[in-house]
């Protein structure tokens, strides 16, 4: 964003430049030497000075004042949509590194709850109530659990790290942590309200307008290319004892170079302007149709899991184990009852974030603030 900022006003001082107005031109001349007999030089040689102007016709100074600035306002618009993708992106992080601390959580839970059922299983092999094969497959069965806390571990590094660059640390302690919640209620949207904000506020869209009216003012620019400049200037000079005072104008004849190239050419990239807002428009209409039916889609999808399989995961793993335990299951039972639940916990934090990450969808393309 720096860069960016650096960059803008680098294009702002376009409108220095064009506001300037041509430079008077002084010149001075002597006449009248002799080289063949430097001894009969006149003293009295021919003296001319003057100082001429550039006019400029056609408003061409005000031509270029207002592109140069209509081509601020297109790198405003541009420097607003980065920004616009860099909150988005940092949005996105945020969301990965909550994701990744509740999956770390879970992570241990099921480990310290797996360890438990390993002792449990390990007291009962030595009482004889189950085989030695039967309390390895369960042993075995913990690797799963401790390869999902190894993994959880680094994916929460991993976001961490992530979100530290995002902020424009070198450095990534630790320690660094962030605070908040997954879950988040339903919000009360409407799908035009949502476009015409967006069509109101987003930066890639808005430049694309003001493109075309920098196109428009790049036509105005052409055609007053075309007018014909007139130089005045005033004249002294001096022939011995003499004196002399004058004016002088000329002005081009423009018969053959009147600008015609970059006449059709400002008019042709008026046209593809116009064309390209139409396409920016049809895109910002299009994403926020998506974005709107993804946020619809993932809130349902979370709100099966917050309200039924959850719940029903965690009723057939205590069922199967009590079953098992008591003889009424199969350790294959228990053990597949035990993964289902596991991936049923995981699915449900996925679609949690995946609900939040659609909010900020809608945020990013609306280029409004949606809060979960």
């Amino acid at each position: 964003m720096l860069s960016g900022q650096s960059h803008l006003q680098a294009v702002k001082a376009n409108e220095v430049t064009a506001g300037l107005r041509p430079n008077p031109v002084f010149t001075s001349a002597n006449e009248d030497f002799n080289f063949g007999d430097l001894s009969n030089i006149n003293p009295n040689v021919d003296k001319t000075q003057n100082i001429s102007w550039l006019i400029e016709r056609g408003g061409k100074r005000r031509s270029r004042l207002e592109s140069a600035r209509l081509g601020t306002v297109v790198a405003t618009d541009s420097y607003h949509d980065a920004e616009r993708q860099l909150v988005f992106a940092f949005k996105q992080g945020f969301v990965a590194m909550l994701l990744a601390k509740a999956d770390l959580n879970l992570a241990e839970e099921n480990l310290r709850d797996y360890s438990k059922t390993v002792q449990l299983n390990e007291i009962r092999f030595k009482a004889g109530e189950i085989s030695g094969t039967d309390f390895s497959r369960i042993v075995l069965q913990r690797s799963r659990f401790e390869s999902d806390l190894l993994n959880a571990q680094l994916a929460l590094s991993q976001a961490r790290t992530q979100l530290l660059t995002f902020l424009g640390f070198d450095t990534f302690p630790p320690s660094f942590d962030v605070q908040g919640g997954l879950e988040s209620a339903p919000l009360n949207l409407d799908l035009d309200q949502l476009k015409r904000a967006a069509l109101a506020a987003r930066p890639d869209y808005l430049a694309a307008m003001d493109g075309v009216r920098k196109a428009q003012a790049d036509v105005k620019l052409a055609d007053a290319g075309g007018a014909a400049d007139l130089t005045a200037a005033t004249e002294y000079k001096r022939n011995g004892s003499d004196n002399f005072a004058g004016f002088v104008f000329s002005f081009p004849l423009r018969i053959f170079d009147r600008n015609q190239g970059e006449k059709e050419r400002t008019r042709s990239e008026l046209e593809a302007s116009k064309s390209a807002e139409a396409a920016a428009r049809a895109q910002v209409l299009s994403d926020v149709d998506q974005a709107y039916a993804a946020y619809q889609s993932s809130l349902a999808r979370a709100k099966l899991y917050s309200d039924d399989y959850l719940s029903r995961a965690r009723d057939v793993r205590d069922r199967t184990e009590f079953s098992y335990r008591n003889g009424g299951s199969s350790l294959l039972e228990y053990i597949d009852a035990i993964r289902d639940y596991r991936d049923i916990e995981l699915a449900a934090l996925s679609a949690n974030a995946q609900v939040q990450n659609s909010i900020h969808q809608l945020s990013f393309v609306t280029a409004t603030e949606i809060y979960p």
